[in-house]
């Protein structure tokens, strides 16, 4: 099994707020590397905001889109490049004025912003069809555009406000435009969550599901129309999921909770239906959510957040790191 090595990270983004949730791709030659920024910490405020960075060389970063949405808590962006479009997708907490830890899942809503040059940006616009669903990541195959969102079943009312994790479904959604979403298939019944996913060469998908207290990591997969599942436990879980192609492997990268005081940041080759360790990012306290770009078949460059530097809980400040990745035989 191919090793990986650390070469270098570097701390690319750190305002003195709680910075979190990233994403990372490469864009008509550019890169793009995008995160929640919040004064307020990791739960839920409406002083959250989405920023997007570009840079030419992965050294040196701008800004070059922001937005929020009033009333709100946004977070999880995720890139997704469609039709030649760039879309930076976010699922959005309805904020309760009084008490921001009244919430439900049915007040979800998907929001997004696009380019079609990486300078002028449109939105963000509320993603018709996503009402009621927790977004999550986005990917396109041919003339369709995919996306994950969680749901409770049938949009049932609970009692309380935290999520029932046996009712809760995860399912592919899938649109024409990027904008209006219908439903594709049902991915797991019951403790839906964070899902990362990618296509083959033939259309079938693989995707890595984080898992919970109570339901541990899967591995699922399935063929057009997926409309079927089939879902192998990882045995453990991956908080944030990342799933990247990496020349001939699958990468995954997420939160390594074996030892609840000490999370990690932690990446993993994926073999068949089994997952090994391969490195651990120097990360700590809050942390996790990476995402991966492919510099060469055994270059690559990483994007993670952690309070490890900072506050060491899920209160600011957290920093964006990036790391320059090697394959080694």
């Amino acid at each position: 099994m191919a090793k990986v090595r650390l070469d270098s990270v570097r701390k690319v983004y750190n305002d003195g707020n709680h910075n979190a949730f990233t994403d990372l791709c490469r864009y008509h030659d550019k890169y793009y590397l995008t995160f929640r920024n919040c004064p307020d910490g990791h739960m839920l405020f409406t002083s959250s905001r989405i920023l997007v960075l570009q840079s030419d060389d992965a050294r040196t970063w701008e800004q070059v889109c922001e937005f929020s949405v009033p009333e709100r808590d946004v977070r999880d962006p995720h890139f997704m490049i469609f039709r030649d479009r760039l879309f930076v997708l976010s699922g959005t907490w309805l904020v309760d004025p009084v008490d921001s830890r009244n919430r439900s899942l049915n007040d979800h809503q998907g929001y997004a912003a696009w380019t079609d040059d990486g300078a002028q940006w449109q939105g963000p616009t509320l993603l018709e069809g996503t009402h009621g669903y927790y977004i999550w990541r986005g990917g396109a195959y041919g003339d369709t555009a995919y996306l994950i969102g969680r749901c409770i079943h049938g949009f049932a009312q609970t009692e309380g406000n935290e999520e029932v994790r046996e009712t809760t479904e995860a399912w592919l959604l899938k649109s024409s435009d990027g904008v209006h979403w219908e439903r594709a298939g049902l991915i797991r019944p019951q403790y839906g969550d964070e899902i990362a996913f990618q296509f083959e060469t033939d259309g079938s998908i693989v995707a890595i599901a984080r898992g919970g207290a109570s339901s541990p990591g899967q591995v699922c997969r399935a063929a057009p129309p997926y409309t079927e599942w089939a879902c192998t436990s990882l045995g453990r879980n991956i908080g944030g999921p990342m799933l990247a192609r990496w020349g001939d492997r699958y990468l995954v990268g997420g939160r390594r909770n074996i030892d609840p005081a000490q999370p990690r940041t932690v990446l993993y080759w994926l073999q068949d239906d089994a997952i090994e360790e391969v490195l651990e990012l120097p990360s700590g306290g809050d942390n996790s959510y990476p995402g991966f770009v492919e510099m060469s078949p055994t270059k690559g460059l990483l994007s993670y957040y952690s309070s490890h530097e900072g506050s060491g809980t899920s209160l600011a400040p957290s920093a964006i790191y990036l790391a320059d990745l090697t394959m080694v035989p």
